[in-house]
């Protein structure tokens, strides 16, 4: 895999790094790339792919926490593969500032230059290791404090009850002491899992799946082993023998379809008693990718309805109702609905005594849009939207508003129910400091319900 160019922009616009490893696209690159992104309006989709070509270049680009990571280049390459190059260098970008932000990059540009220089040469990839880039780069970083403008990254949202986490889990750099120049020996383990769920339009779940990850980030020096328990009732493989050929999947239990392994984990025991050993890297990286289509409770409920309210109105009506626990609660809870292209106007009406929530009608993409700070577990919310159409409408309304589709983050808890029973630090060392619980978040991956 060759690419040409390599840059991250922000939000605005503005060049915060650039390395241009071939010279065989013109310098004026990045203005190209965000002038087409900003103002993408092909195939009616109002954001532009991850991957399009202009003047016979080809861009790939991923946004991580507000930031474009972009890659140019003129020859045919595999487009998932560079998007995994531009997701791993963000990870080893974080890993050494601790913070990935515009701030962090600006203070740390010569330490992220070496970085690049290192992980790619000539176009070519030569690493993203963490473990083996540390041999090779001996800038320190200089550590910038978490702004709160920053989008929230996943892991860090756990605030349930009196436990939380230190906000060093996920904000500091692998390779800076802390003030004293001891180093705090700590790992953290987070479970993520991204949901997809469709709902029929009264209400039946038509298509529901679930892509998790057990995400590991070390700390701890001296590279011990590490023992790490799941379920006992885990099972792979939907039918007969998994896929791994590890035990039959016929009993009940959490059965995942399948799952992959990063490359420093071993399975000697993982069929008898579930257990996964390995000798973590520096840094953030996956211990285990999985995907579950087994039936599954959704955490939360849509039903939408729409009708004539007259010769130019019609009536929208969106119920959400919680089906968690009501000591775990949703965060950042977005909900939009595409509405007929020739809808002029839209009025709100929330419940009594709604808080911590906003409506809006973005006229421009006939888009309407539903924000909630937060959702308590078992609790319901009902949106009613008046809408006012410039033209009578003809045929069936539901056909041309809609589906509904909805993004959250829920801490604190996972739909799978795959669990971490114990993690284990096979050296001993009273300087080791494993946390006693494991984080776990829900995301809405695609979750969509139709009229």
């Amino acid at each position: 895999m060759m690419i040409s160019q390599f840059f991250v922009l922000s939000q605005r616009g503005d060049n915060i790094v650039f390395r241009d490893y071939r010279a065989e696209v013109p310098k004026g690159s990045t203005e190209t790339f965000f002038r087409k992104v900003k103002f993408w309006k092909e195939d009616g989709n109002a954001e532009a792919p991850p991957i399009f070509n202009v003047d016979g270049v080809n861009y790939f680009h991923v946004k991580v926490v507000g930031l474009y990571f972009v890659a140019t280049t003129r020859v045919n390459v595999s487009p998932s593969l560079v998007l995994e190059l531009l997701q791993r260098i963000a990870r080893v970008i974080k890993d050494y500032l601790g913070v990935l932000n515009e701030d962090s990059f600006r203070k740390n540009f010569v330490l992220v230059y070496e970085l690049l220089d290192e992980v790619i040469d000539f176009g070519y990839v030569q690493t993203t290791s963490t473990e083996v880039l540390k041999s090779y780069v001996f800038n320190e970083p200089i550590v910038v404090a978490p702004t709160r403008l920053q989008p929230i990254d996943p892991a860090a949202i756990f605030t349930q009850g009196a436990k939380r986490m230190p906000g060093t889990a996920v904000t500091k750099s692998v390779v800076a002491n802390d003030p004293g120049g001891r180093r705090r020996e700590e790992i953290f383990v987070d479970i993520i899992e991204k949901i997809s769920v469709t709902f029929s339009s009264s209400g039946y779940i038509l298509t529901s799946e679930i892509d998790g990850t057990i995400q590991m980030k070390s700390y701890l020096s001296g590279n011990p082993e590490i023992r790490l328990a799941l379920n006992e009732d885990l099972n792979i493989g939907r039918g007969g023998r998994s896929v791994y050929d590890y035990r039959s999947s016929s009993g009940s239990g959490v059965i995942l379809d399948d799952c992959n392994f990063h490359e420093s984990v071993r399975l000697d025991s993982f069929d008898s008693d579930r257990t996964l050993s390995l000798v973590p890297p520096d840094g953030e990286f996956p211990v285990m990718n999985y995907r579950m289509t087994q039936e599954f409770k959704p955490p939360f409920h849509v039903n939408t309805l729409i009708e004539e309210a007259g010769r130019l109105k019609a009536e929208v009506i969106i119920k959400i109702r919680a089906e968690f626990p009501s000591d775990i609660v949703a965060n950042t809870i977005i909900v939009q609905m595409p509405l007929p292209n020739y809808t002029s106007r839209a009025s709100f009406e929330l419940e009594p005594g709604a808080a911590g929530q906003r409506t809006d009608f973005k006229e421009s993409s006939k888009m309407l849009e539903w924000g909630l700070k937060k959702i308590v577990g078992g609790a319901e919310h009902t949106l009613r939207a008046k809408l006012t159409f410039s033209q009578e409408f003809h045929g069936n309304i539901t056909k041309e508003a809609g589906p509904v589709s909805m993004t959250f983050t829920i801490p604190m808890y996972n739909v799978s129910k795959l669990q971490v029973k114990y993690l284990q630090i096979a050296k001993k060392s009273s300087s080791y400091n494993p946390y006693r619980w494991v984080r776990y978040v829900t995301q809405a991956n695609s979750y969509v319900a139709r009229i």
